[in-house]
């Protein structure tokens, strides 16, 4: 992750820009005054930049959830500052070489797009967790008349298929660094044609985080065409073992059971797994069934005279039986408006986010929660806590 270390840190008058980064505001942690969050924005990226104190130095890098790719945006500023500043760098990992894909920057799409206007004109197929990106790649190539759409949470995985995407120059993939768990909750009911899980975290201490899961499933399966199939891959026999039992718990299924299977592509990974002698398994889950069209039209807005105690609901967290809303640090801007970190939704797939809370009206920073029906109920949930 893109950071500096500097010795002291030269606090700036909000708002300004500089080498053409624009820096809005200034925010402090109310419980810890040396963790600090700096909103900045390169073209149209806006993000956070985290300051935190550690013993005798200050570490200045991109915040986790609001940070974006490709990751030169996140350098500008964090350069920019620095210079603007006059802050003196202990440390940086700012000046590694760079391959410049900015002509392919296009490929990486952030969640808004697909909510607003998920594409229409070709088949769609789905790869979840892409990794080193070769499966993506080889079926983007051979397949050039369907539209890939790879979802990865590594962002370095994302910079370096965005690079191959740029080398290879394809225009069939878009990319998106988002859960996919979230994300097929608005994909357009019986357009996907193959929705591909291929060697997925097993989670084998935390099987809750696992991608394969009941609710997985039924969504997969409302986002399949007639004839689409869902397809898990994986060298994981409790994994598998647990996948299978999940399928096997549907009231009806269709599915496919391989072992060792050449599939035409094979990763650095498989092949060190098969000198192993281990054992790769396939389940292939067809789609029968047509599903009626998604709704997904939710209204986000946060409006009213606030009437909770910000600051006595920071640290708190409020549960029911559908998800919960954790709250989780508050920040305080110069101007008196709060900078909120909450995650909300499910317990299995919540979201993170932050909210700019003001007198009469609050506003998600920097966009607005993935419109989930799972979300929405979150959202009803915290607009009563904040204005009754």
């Amino acid at each position: 992750m893109p950071h500096i270390q500097i010795k002291a840190f030269n606090e700036l008058s909000f708002p300004f820009s500089h080498e053409e980064i624009d820096f809005s505001f200034i925010a402090t942690n109310v419980n810890f005054p040396d963790d600090k969050l700096i909103c900045a924005t390169s073209e149209d990226k806006t993000f956070l930049l985290q300051l935190k104190h550690n013993e005798h130095k200050w570490l200045l890098k991109s915040d986790k959830v609001t940070r974006v790719s490709p990751n030169f945006h996140i350098k500008r500023a964090l350069n920019a500052y620095a210079n603007k500043a006059g802050l003196e760098i202990l440390f940086s990992n700012l000046k590694q070489k760079e391959m410049h894909h900015r002509q392919k920057e296009s490929a990486l799409k952030a969640i808004d797009f697909f909510a607003k206007s998920f594409p229409e004109e070709k088949e769609i197929w789905i790869e979840v967790g892409f990794g080193s990106g070769v499966h993506l790649l080889h079926q983007a190539q051979n397949n050039p008349d369907i539209l890939h759409i790879g979802i990865e949470i590594h962002k370095d995985s994302v910079e370096q298929v965005l690079k191959q995407i740029a080398i290879k120059e394809l225009n069939n993939i878009m990319l998106l660094d988002f859960d996919a768990r979230l994300f097929l909750e608005f994909v357009p009911s019986n357009r996907v044609g193959r929705n591909f899980v291929h060697f997925p975290v097993p989670w084998d201490k935390k099987p809750h985080r696992r991608v394969i899961s009941h609710p997985f499933i039924s969504e997969s399966l409302r986002c399949l065409k007639e004839g689409g199939t869902l397809e898990l891959r994986s060298d994981s026999e409790n994994y598998f073992a647990y996948a299978l039992q999940t399928f096997l718990d549907l009231n009806q299924s269709d599915f496919r059971v391989r072992k060792n299977q050449d599939i035409g592509i094979v990763s650095k990974y498989e092949t060190r797994w098969r000198k192993m002698d281990k054992n790769i398994y396939d389940i292939t889950l067809s789609n029968h069934e047509f599903s009626e069209p998604l709704e997904n039209d939710f209204d986000f807005s946060l409006k009213g005279r606030l009437q909770a105690d910000i600051e006595a609901l920071n640290g708190t967290t409020q549960k029911s039986k559908d998800g919960f809303i954790h709250f989780e640090r508050l920040y305080k801007m110069h101007n008196g408006e709060y900078l909120l970190r909450l995650s909300m939704g499910s317990f299995d797939k919540p979201e993170h986010l932050f909210i700019i809370i003001k007198e009469n009206e609050s506003n998600y920073f920097p966009s607005l929660p993935i419109s989930s029906r799972t979300n929405y109920q979150s959202h009803l949930k915290l607009k009563a806590l904040l204005y009754g």
